[in-house]
């Protein structure tokens, strides 16, 4: 599975028990997934974990978990780096209107950015962007990770990170691979949301909504843009600080210093909903959709904007993760997407693969679902 390095980081008080499963709209009953949660909380160290699973099947099933204390269905949250499919989503829907080849360098659609030490905007291509195969430096690992309320400059006073100052931060540094090694960077797709502006006239945000949030009825879900709070309702977003462990609170962040590699606000109907419809072709045509799910440029890591995960069963699961300040968030549905699954946790502490895949195939591996019944 791909490693992901959080957008930014920073702190919490710790209170937590009670678990909590509902099936909606069915009387509630304990499903592997949602028994698996407390594990989230215990082992993990999360304030609280939920998920909701959608099950495609006659009559459809719905089913939703807790665990810990003052988090709901409904949240808004921070989504991070799932902004990155969507992000990939409108890119491919371009390329097939003849708006965007993928073949094509940066520099011809961004003439001049990408450049120094070492760097040739001709000879990155947007595939490689959106596989992550440009072998260019990530931002976000120069950024400040010890206080959110830092810009990715000098201080909480200084100006909110701008998709160009991103991009700078990146060509100060020598390239970390050769173009076409797979090496994951949050600058790629800072500049595919600058490329989706310069053809379409509009920011990246304003066409995720055309293309996507509208379309599908994704209620739930924005670009906040210097919108620094959630919308009701929300729970609250902690930071556990690396040097002593202590929580705190930072629920309002500037989602700008994450741009189009992780601004998304949404929540778990809206996650599901969209990678359903993304995986059964409501939003690609299926020349494109292959596209997006081709891991070869990644040697099998990466597709564009979304990567498989292999279960023990077998079973191979397709989305993404999302790592930002107070949050994290996953996630995952079978490649027709007719069953989907989305966690999260209340604090930008990945709860460590050995969970997260638990988890997975406790909802995803026919033997772990008939376990519990």
């Amino acid at each position: 599975m791909p490693i992901f390095r959080a957008l930014f980081a920073a702190p919490l008080v710790l209170t937590l028990l009670a678990v909590g499963t509902a099936s909606l709209p069915s009387e509630p009953h304990l499903t592997p997934a949602s028994s698996y949660l407390p594990r989230f909380v215990v082992e993990g160290g999360a304030p609280a974990a939920a998920f909701l699973a959608h099950r495609n099947t006659p009559g459809g099933e719905e089913t939703y978990g807790s665990a810990g204390s003052g988090i709901g269905a409904a949240d808004h949250f921070r989504a991070g780096s799932i902004t990155k499919t969507f992000v990939a989503t409108v890119v491919l829907q371009l390329v097939r209107e003849g708006r965007l080849r993928l073949e094509d360098g940066v520099d011809a659609y961004l003439p001049g950015v990408v450049r120094g030490h070492g760097h040739d905007g001709s000879a990155i291509t947007l595939r490689a962007l959106l596989t992550h195969t440009s072998g260019l430096y990530d931002y976000a690992a120069a950024l400040p990770a010890t206080d959110p309320s830092l810009t990715g400059a000098a201080g909480p006073s200084a100006q909110p990170l701008t998709p160009a100052a991103a991009v700078r931060v990146a060509m100060a540094r020598p390239p970390v691979t050769a173009i076409g090694s797979y090496t994951y960077s949050n600058t790629n797709y800072v500049l595919l949301g600058m490329v989706v502006q310069r053809v379409t006239g509009r920011p990246y945000a304003a066409e995720i909504r055309h293309r996507v949030l509208i379309p599908l009825r994704l209620t739930g879900t924005s670009l906040p843009g210097d919108r620094t709070t959630l919308p009701s309702p929300h729970s609250r977003g902690y930071h556990r600080s690396p040097a002593d462990g202590a929580l705190r609170e930072v629920t309002a962040a500037d989602p700008r210093i994450a741009g189009a590699a992780g601004e998304l606000v949404s929540t778990l109907a809206d996650l599901d909903r969209f990678y359903a419809a993304l995986l059964d072709g409501r939003l690609l045509p299926p020349a494109q959709l292959a596209t997006l799910l081709d891991t070869r440029a990644a040697g099998g890591s990466y597709g564009m904007g979304i990567y498989p995960q292999e279960l023990s069963c077998g079973t191979t699961v397709w989305g993404h993760s999302g790592h930002i300040t107070g949050s994290y968030v996953r996630t995952a549905a079978t490649r027709d997407g007719r069953h989907v699954l989305t966690f999260r946790v209340n604090t930008d502490t990945p709860p460590g693969d050995g969970l997260e895949a638990g988890l997975l195939e406790a909802e995803f591996c026919p033997q772990a679902r008939s376990e519990v019944s």
